[in-house]
């Protein structure tokens, strides 16, 4: 049974406190004023043309505020329709011509003051009211006797009973006079639905909607919905992406009851579900039930990609609408974090799927764009890195202008921004002088520049040539004291030079350590999934071979012949051998251990797995494969117990979940530390998400979002 997570019904909407109305019995309209004023009702519709602004004559009523509420006009007792109210709070507006009209007409507005007048004023309110495709107007005629007016005060409202309105429309209503002296007052409103209403049992086009469940059956998330056999209605999912229109997912004419299951990787925050039944002018209905659910919000950023759009521009593309900033930042060459460019430039808020560009004058590739939330930078990309090369040894210069011409330069590091000319023990302060003639001389590129600052890249190779120089010159003095050395004590100096020679090859096998990587070609994305895996571990650093890279060795040697050439030279630099295990390589792998005497069945010209096996398997066989391989799989490819028996005499290690104990096996003895170790495998597990994702996606699904029921339009 599923354990209730998120009990959603129709009457339960955005607010979930269901709304009880006021009933207004008989079909005709009527009005009503607050005390001392009087009201009619015009009978019949009027033209719903405002007119043109006209000035006042003198003091004049005029609307001032508008009010809405809902109330059901009933014919009878279940057959009710959902109905408008609306109250226009009305003011005095305006003077007599000159102050001394208007002392008369103050004293005249006073009964007990000499020279009373009458001066009670009446004003012809019209109400508009629209919700598509229909629009009605109606007219007031107000009063206001001459003790209630007062210039610049409110005397009362007026109510209207009522417009009808269909359930979830969207009204707008406009108040003005005839003739008009100001611009009209609007309120645009979205009515509710059957959801948020106490209306079930009232209004006959609620009878026959379908009712909703959403609950959570483990990860996953189940929608039921509890309709009899024989009713039909449509489903449909969909992105309520407030930038932009609604982007529908998935759509289904169903028949119930039914139960749909989505995997909860499918749940984003703006993930809408909307259910009608299939009948003619019928009330739609929908709910955005995971708004609030954290697996909604982590699935949303992990879906989110920042897009490369040459030359400046970029986008960030997402399902759903993100409430993030973005701003360049400067990546300096040594690493360490990306140093923010704010100010000079601003930060941006971000608009998803929409063409973005920061106000660069050109592009450079240490410029990168980091998203960031109110909690931490979630994004970071330098996005132009693959058309303007690689990371360069630039030196970032912020300059800063003042009103009276003068202007200050510092250089952007990770303390701060260092002035040029100051004593900081900063590789900038030290280089000030020059780095400050080479923006004179116009060596620096300029990326940025408006009225109150610039920014400037300058190179620094030139001075790190400089600094090898001295590295050089140094070396060379360090030969020429040990060939003094030699020549003084030849047996000793040899002795130690041999061990110096050792502890070199050993420290260069042990940062290189070779690893041969075996798999079996089952399908594109897994074969991918094996070259993410070999590129991340050729960064730790390892030698790593696979036939991936070595095609053309593999068509001129053979796959036999090429296996034992690279198992041979792994093993005699002291490496290992790395069983990567899936399915086609376990049913290989029984192929050969259930009949080893007939012959093998024929197998591509590059699978290398299939034509190792006539080696691999003796090895274990006779105990010969500790210390020499390694198995490893992906956990959500492969159980653990499918890896065949014989090669558990080796460690097998589960991916990514294992993935320090993995790399730590694979480098041996050298393996650093265990904060070192788990901070590579952290960058490895990150090389390896896209590809795991591409691999991991169920088929026919689009970017890994779809429910397992009905069709994707």
């Amino acid at each position: 049974m599923p354990v209730p997570w998120f009990l959603l019904s129709l009457a339960l909407g955005r607010n979930p406190v269901v709304l009880s109305l006021e009933r207004v019995v008989g079909p005709q309209d009527t009005a009503r004023c607050s005390p001392g004023l009087s009201c009619h009702l015009w009978d019949g519709d009027v033209l719903c043309l405002p007119g043109s602004l006209e000035s006042a004559p003198g003091p004049v009523l005029v609307p001032t505020r508008l009010q809405t509420e809902l109330v059901l006009r009933c014919h009878e007792e279940t057959d009710c329709d959902l109905c408008v109210r609306v109250a226009v709070h009305l003011a005095v507006h305006g003077y007599w011509g000159d102050p001394d009209k208007e002392e008369k007409f103050r004293r005249a507005a006073d009964p007990e003051l000499e020279e009373p007048r009458n001066v009670s004023l009446q004003a012809h309110v019209v109400l508009s009211f629209q919700a598509y495709p229909t629009a009605h107007c109606v007219l007031l005629e107000v009063q206001v006797p001459a003790a209630l007016v007062q210039p610049g005060q409110s005397v009362g409202s007026v109510v209207f009973d009522c417009f009808e309105a269909a359930l979830g429309a969207e009204v707008q209503i406009w108040s003005y006079t005839q003739p008009r002296y100001q611009k009209e007052l609007n309120l645009t409103q979205q009515l509710p639905d059957c959801r948020g209403l106490e209306v079930q049992d009232n209004i006959q086009s609620c009878w026959a909607l379908p009712w909703l469940n959403v609950s959570a059956d483990g990860k996953d998330v189940r929608l039921v919905l509890d309709v009899s056999e024989e009713q039909r209605f449509g489903l449909s999912l969909y992105w309520n992406q407030a930038q932009g229109p609604i982007k529908p997912w998935w759509h289904s004419n169903l028949t119930g009851p039914q139960t749909i299951t989505l995997n909860h990787t499918d749940l984003v925050p703006c993930l809408c579900i909307q259910v009608w039944p299939l009948e003619p002018d019928s009330v739609r209905t929908s709910i955005c039930p995971f708004k609030e659910d954290p697996r909604a919000h982590r699935n949303l950023w992990r879906a989110t990609r920042l897009q490369l759009l040459p030359p400046r521009g970029w986008r960030l593309e997402a399902p759903c609408s993100l409430p993030a900033e973005a701003t360049l930042c400067w990546q300096a060459l040594d690493g360490g974090p990306c140093l923010p460019l704010v100010p000079p430039l601003p930060r941006e808020n971000v608009t998803v799927n929409k063409v973005l560009e920061f106000p660069l004058l050109k592009g450079h590739p240490n410029v990168c764009v980091q998203v960031s939330t109110w909690e931490k930078i979630q994004l970071q990309e330098c996005l132009w890195a693959d058309s303007l090369g690689p990371l360069k040894d630039d030196m970032l210069l912020v300059e800063t202008r003042g009103p009276q011409d003068n202007g200050s330069l510092c250089a952007l590091e990770p303390s701060g921004c260092t002035p040029l000319l100051s004593r900081a023990s900063t590789r900038a302060a030290r280089l000030g002088e020059q780095l400050l003639q080479d923006v004179q001389s116009g060596q620096c590129l300029q990326l940025w520049d408006n009225d109150l600052g610039a920014l400037w890249a300058c190179p620094m190779d030139k001075y790190i040539h400089q600094r090898w120089v001295l590295v050089w010159l140094a070396c060379l003095l360090l030969a020429a004291v040990l060939f003094l050395l030699r020549l003084l004590k030849m047996n000793h100096v040899k002795g130690w030079l041999r061990l110096l020679k050792e502890d070199i090859r050993a420290g260069a096998a042990a940062r290189s350590r070779a690893a041969l990587l075996l798999y079996s070609a089952d399908d594109a994305s897994f074969e991918r999934l094996v070259g993410a895996l070999a590129s991340a571990l050729c960064q730790l650093p390892l030698r790593v071979a696979v036939d991936l890279w070595s095609r053309r060795d593999l068509s001129a040697q053979g796959a036999l012949a090429w296996f034992h050439a690279q198992r041979r030279q792994t093993l005699q630099e002291g490496g290992v051998v790395v069983l990567l295990f899936s399915p086609g390589a376990v049913a290989l792998c029984r192929e050969w251990l259930q009949d080893a005497t007939s012959a093998p069945r024929a197998h591509g010209p590059h699978d290398a797995f299939a034509a190792s096996l006539s080696c691999v398997l003796p090895d274990f066989l006779q105990g010969r494969a500790p210390g020499r391989y390694v198995g490893a799989y992906f956990d959500k490819l492969l159980p653990a117990d499918a890896v065949p028996a014989l090669f558990r005499s080796v460690p097998v290690f589960s991916l990514p979940s294992q993935l320090p104990d993995f790399l730590g096996t694979l480098q041996g003895p050298a393996a650093p530390r265990p904060r070192r170790l788990a901070e590579r495998a952290e960058q490895v597990s990150r090389a390896l998400q896209p590809a795991l994702d591409s691999c991991f996606r169920p088929p026919g699904t689009g970017r890994g979002m779809g429910p397992e029921a009905g069709d994707r339009t």
